[in-house]
């Protein structure tokens, strides 16, 4: 059972009270992502994540490090497209801990210029790292590519040259701007009351900055087919189309479709090309569901030699469901399937707040698991074949591909040859 309570600043705070476990996850979740960076800020929401950890007026570094971890806890955070997340988990006698660590680092970091010019180099290091790293450096292409120009093409990264412009003024610019109590939840799952939270979680109720997030405009897709150029032992090929925002009526039928396509060992797309030809190791889809837009693709990794056969077997999977369906035992199979992830991943407080934090920011109110299974549910064999022809259409494929120049796949002509009912 949830409990929500809006401040009078606006900043919303929502609990669960789990009585039989001994743990408790809290996270202050921010409206602010690498869609929200203007021009010249590129990287600064993943930036800023890593200074908060970089000392505060009351401790340093290697404090906040050892704040929770000499206690059994956890202390993170993570930056998205559109939002930031700083959380913890603790035992419940350490709640008081955790909110006074959360809460220093949220009010009380210091922005030191001389660990700025420190964190800009371990940060460029990280960028490095990514940009060697091509079966994860291919979504980030494709969305780029796709989403052209558009914010939420860019890596939450940004760019060496991006990092290296960043300075204390524009953190603190960004911050007074986005990180505003009206664009924070804080989401708290575990062994504790409503009521104390609130009591606990005062300083968040004094705070005023910032303003309401616009997110501008949605992005445009563009149809692209390209390769970049790189002498490796896999071609790394990202196939897709733009998908659905998560407010879209269809993002259900979109779930049911994501994994039967390619969500696990017994998918369409894993057994085929991995099964069955022994064509790839990875092969999966996703679908990223942003507040106005979404991506729906296929990855496989693949010996160059193999990569085109890779695209015939993926581009005849999608085929066969867009004109003719799923069977109703496949159907109902995924539904028991993704119905029985969503309550297994409910087992950990972390899920628990997780779930509490990013539905309430992304909807202005918690999306129950009983929700989603209920709409889960009402998705027909007929939905499916309609959404798969929403949005696979033949104008709307796109391809990216990360691997030897040779063997580079021409896409336009095999989509002219195939079937489209």
């Amino acid at each position: 059972m949830f409990q929500k309570v809006t401040l009078p600043n606006g900043l919303r705070i929502v609990t669960e009270e789990i009585p039989f476990v001994r743990s408790v996850a809290i996270g202050i979740w921010i409206g602010a992502g690498s869609r929200d960076e203007q021009e010249g800020y590129e990287g600064i929401s993943h930036f800023i994540e890593h200074m908060l950890f970089k000392g505060t007026t009351q401790r340093t570094a290697k404090d906040l490090a050892e704040s929770l971890e000499t206690a059994g806890g956890q202390l993170n955070a993570f930056t998205t497209k559109e939002y930031t997340c700083y959380y913890a988990k603790v035992l419940d006698e350490d709640v008081d801990l955790a909110i006074d660590v959360l809460g220093d680092m949220f009010f009380c970091s210091l922005f030191d210029e001389q660990e700025i010019e420190k964190e800009k180099r371990v940060v460029i290091e990280e960028v490095k790292m990514y940009e060697d790293t091509p079966d994860e450096l291919i979504h980030d292409l494709f969305s780029e590519y796709v989403w052209n120009d558009h914010p939420l093409g860019r890596s939450v990264l940004g760019t060496a040259e991006t990092i290296h412009t960043l300075t204390r003024e524009k953190i603190l610019t960004y911050m007074d701007t986005h990180y505003g109590p009206e664009n924070i939840v804080v989401a708290v799952a575990g062994k504790i009351t409503h009521a104390e939270i609130i009591a606990k979680l005062g300083l968040f109720s004094e705070f005023r900055r910032g303003q309401k997030r616009a997110l501008g405009v949605p992005p445009v897709g563009k149809t692209i087919c390209r390769l970049i150029k790189k002498d490796t032992e896999q071609m790394h090929l990202v196939m897709g189309v733009p998908g659905l925002g998560q407010n879209d009526d269809d993002i259900y039928a979109m779930h049911i479709i994501n994994n039967i396509l390619g969500g696990g060992l017994s998918s369409r797309l894993f057994q085929q090309i991995r099964e069955q030809r022994g064509l790839a190791y990875t092969v999966y889809t996703y679908h990223s569901a942003y507040a106005d837009a979404g991506l729906f693709a296929i990855y496989a990794g693949a010996s160059p030699v193999n990569a085109a056969e890779v695209v015939e077997c993926i581009l005849s999977e999608m085929d066969d469901i867009r004109n003719h369906g799923i069977s109703p035992l496949e159907l109902e199979r995924t539904k028991s399937q993704i119905k029985g992830s969503l309550y297994l991943g409910l087992e950990a407080v972390s899920s628990r707040m997780s779930r509490l934090g990013k539905t309430e920011l992304t909807y202005n109110r918690v999306l129950t698991p009983e929700e989603v299974v209920d709409k889960l549910t009402a998705v027909a064999l007929e939905d499916i074949i309609r959404v798969m022809r929403r949005l696979w259409q033949r104008e709307q494929v796109s391809l990216a591909m990360i691997g030897p120049a040779e063997f580079e796949v021409d896409l336009q002509p095999v989509l002219a040859k195939r079937h489209w009912g």
